[in-house]
């Protein structure tokens, strides 16, 4: 890729002052900082990821799919503490593959997704970089005061999922050629790796969850960190565990294993507990937004995760940054 990339100042105001939607607090851009005015009847929810070329994503995916996850993963984080996104800060470290062309696509879908969400972008840093690094602070608003966080799990409370587990981790597969899939399912799968789409109902279950976390590491280690410091377990059942009916496919055809859609991240759908007088609630809830959420298991006296009331040991349970 060629690069012809102008001035700091030319890509702030051709590519990212649009970002910022002419709101009062960013002054345009034209200052050092920016300031957001808060609610004296809400919490600021504060969360930061970055991402990194070779690791988060790869040089050749395209810049809309990168755009994609520095906002999803942190768009996820907001929803699992029961928030809803209102600004970010935005840091990006370019390395010589990026050009005009790349980040008009990037500034583009980063303005679709602020537009869909509902958020603007308050200012951020650019630098020079060997490889493309992407930093962002997100910040939210919990309504009623309420926060939700991985600590309030409780005995014989019922285990929630939304959405499906695994399509981004066989995307992932497809695209290193890991597995063979004709083109119809390795264009589903690699679409879901691509370009996925995090869970915003956190705000809704704010005050029906009893705790929450967002399945960015894999099912079995952040179903695990809801339990940590706690005399509680989980039993989970196999049967009630959400797939799409392509991943269901795979599966019996064992083109996948099981365990390994259960370890692996970037779905970005909420796992919560709740009450089980919560039930219908929660059934109404996914009928009226129109989302998956199904449940699959229960809080337990006894320690550990159980499958199937089998305790597991879990192998490779999740993603780490540092091993």
């Amino acid at each position: 890729m060629t690069n012809n990339l102008s001035s700091e100042n030319i890509i702030i105001n051709k590519y990212l002052n649009k970002l910022n939607q002419n709101k009062l607090g960013t002054f345009n851009f034209k200052n050092d900082a920016s300031f957001l005015k808060l609610s004296r009847n809400k919490k600021l929810i504060i969360t930061n990821d970055t991402i990194l070329e070779n690791i988060d994503f790869f040089q050749n995916d395209p810049p809309e799919s990168i755009a994609n996850k520095i906002a999803t993963c942190n768009l996820s984080d907001i929803s699992a503490m029961g928030a809803y996104p209102y600004a970010y800060t935005l840091s990006l470290c370019l390395s010589n593959d990026v050009n005009n062309y790349w980040l008009e696509r990037f500034s583009k879908k980063l303005l679709l997704l602020q537009k869909k969400y509902n958020y603007f972008l308050l200012g951020g840093d650019l630098s020079k970089s060997k490889n493309l690094v992407i930093s962002a602070n997100f910040f939210g608003f919990a309504p009623k005061e309420k926060i939700l966080t991985r600590e309030g799990a409780k005995l014989n409370d019922d285990i929630w999922i939304t959405g499906n587990l695994g399509d981004s981790y066989i995307g992932l597969l497809s695209k290193k050629n890991l597995i063979k899939l004709n083109k119809i399912y390795k264009k589903y799968y690699v679409n879901k790796y691509l370009y996925p789409i995090h869970s915003s109902i956190g705000y809704k279950i704010n005050t029906i969850a009893t705790s929450a976390i967002d399945i960015s590491d894999g099912l079995y280690g952040d179903l695990e960190k809801l339990l940590i410091s706690k005399n509680i377990g989980a039993n989970i059942y196999s049967n009630l565990l959400p797939f799409s009916k392509k991943t269901k496919i795979l599966l019996r055809s064992k083109m996948v294993k099981f365990d390994k859609l259960l370890s692996s991240g970037d779905d970005y759908e909420l796992l919560f507990t709740a009450n089980t007088n919560k039930n219908s609630i929660i059934k109404k809830l996914a009928k009226s937004n129109n989302i998956k959420i199904s449940k699959i298991g229960t809080i337990s006296k006894n320690e550990g995760i159980y499958l199937d009331d089998k305790k597991i040991k879990i192998i490779n349970k999740s993603f780490q940054h540092f091993s």
